[in-house]
């Protein structure tokens, strides 16, 4: 993380103030001690990744996790492949949560046998009982999980687009049938799943995987430079995932970070030809075909929050960047100056540096047989486009009132001036995102 710059403003201030009119009221008194489940986004890392460090995906130099779990509730925080589709990250999701070993289905894996996937590869495992763990796997979180045991979800970014997959593939099994006897893809595991509330998440997809792809086209190696670039990897400092067992790609015990990236960076599994890779779901294109097949439950209770960190172009003071965007049209969004700067130079009208490559503030699109991209698409995050976050297209959402509907979108509107990681904490005090989280917690422990 070293290099970030802290806000300039007080955002300690500007979080409480947002919370409380996002939610507003008071916390309903609990009626339910569910078990809390984490699922980080994009590029994230679990508990047991950059130990030593401490910095954790959920809260930054903070620990919501641990704040949750005031008043002795449960709350796990999991780690799935930060590159992976939502396919595979729901079926880790899942063994993790419950225990057992990792199959990605027959039919799923014959289906991209050519990028390398494997459906049952060799110790991604989890323990269900202690006792009874001769191969030493880590413990499963939750074993006890079933629809008299249900959990909530609370997931960041594309980690909302996971869960979504995970309780598809609950209640109603895989859409290609036949997975070769995975008890995953039996479905009928109604009420397993009381809620999920997803942040920042890309339901229709992000104009930045378009944006990026087009500048920078070969995806592995953005990949590693984004994984570089926030710290999270390199020789000196081994401790991040990429969980690609399914595919073949394990990083060897002795194998630098650096050493494996530049193995497996050639790999089939990161040809842009590849659906099962984030890379594809996370463009509106791959967005829209997940959503054609992950449907919302009607015995689910959702959420949504947004964020966005843009602002309407102007010849002065609206609190963007002006080194990046010295010249604004009021056509377009711009980075805000207090984004954390790896986003800020393809969040705005323009990729800093490029020669005429629109970045996310001006970013259309209009091809036949493809997402249609117009300008309410331009606020974003950073990451992801504000209109996204909302709901998956199509599929049923209301604005959030005080009262909780289930088997609908319950918006809880969205926070302006928050990029990306400022939902999660990232580079803020413990007394500004605790609220945010309690918050929340006191909607879905009402329920």
């Amino acid at each position: 993380m070293i290099g970030w710059t802290f806000k300039r403003k007080a955002m300690a201030a500007k979080l409480l103030l947002t919370a409380a009119t996002l939610f507003g009221g008071a916390q309903a008194q609990a009626a339910n001690d569910y078990p809390v489940v984490l699922v980080h986004g994009f590029l994230g890392f679990g508990p047991t990744e950059l130990q030593g460090t401490g910095f954790s995906y959920w809260g930054g130099f903070n620990d919501i996790a641990a704040h949750l779990r005031s008043g002795k509730r449960q709350v796990f925080a999991t780690g799935v492949g930060p590159v992976s589709s939502n396919w595979d990250r729901a079926v880790e999701l899942y063994y993790q949560i419950k225990g057992g070993c990792a199959d990605y289905g027959a039919k799923h894996t014959a289906a991209y046998a050519a990028y390398g996937a494997i459906q049952k590869p060799a110790g991604k495992c989890w323990a269900a009982d202690p006792n009874n763990n001769p191969h030493n796997y880590p413990l499963a979180l939750y074993p006890a999980w079933d629809a008299s045991h249900p959990i909530h979800l609370i997931a960041h970014s594309q980690g909302g687009q996971t869960v979504r997959t995970l309780i598809q593939l609950l209640e109603n099994g895989s859409p290609n049938g036949n997975e070769g006897g995975g008890e995953l893809y039996a479905g009928g595991k109604v009420g397993w799943v009381k809620s999920a509330t997803t942040l920042a998440t890309p339901h229709n997809g992000t104009t930045l995987r378009d944006v990026i792809v087009d500048f920078v086209p070969k995806v592995s190696e953005l990949a590693g430079s984004i994984v570089q670039i926030a710290g999270l990897g390199g020789s000196s400092n081994p401790i991040y995932k990429f969980r690609l067992e399914q595919f073949g790609l394990a990083q060897g015990p002795a194998e630098s970070f650096d050493d494996f990236l530049e193995r497996i960076k050639g790999a089939p599994f990161w040809s842009l030809s590849n659906h099962d890779a984030a890379q594809w779901e996370l463009g509106p294109d791959g967005a829209r075909e997940l959503n054609a097949w992950v449907k919302t439950s009607p015995n689910v209770y959702y959420y949504s929050i947004g964020t966005k960190a843009t602002e309407q172009g102007g010849l002065c003071c609206n609190g963007t960047d002006r080194v990046i965007a010295p010249i604004q049209s009021g056509s377009y969004q711009y980075a805000r100056d207090d984004m954390i700067i790896f986003m800020k130079n393809t969040a705005g009208e323009w990729v800093v540096p490029s020669i005429l490559q629109r970045g996310m503030g001006s970013y259309t699109q209009s091809a036949a047989g493809r997402v249609a991209i117009d300008s309410s698409w331009f606020a974003n995050d950073g990451v992801v486009n504000t209109v996204s976050m909302k709901a998956p297209a199509g599929q049923p959402v209301r604005n959030y009132d005080g009262t909780s509907v289930r088997g609908k979108w319950n918006y809880l509107g969205y926070y302006d001036g928050f990029d990306h990681f400022d939902v999660i904490g990232w580079l803020q005090p413990a007394s500004a995102i605790n609220p945010v989280f309690d918050k929340v917690a006191g909607i879905i422990y009402g329920l």
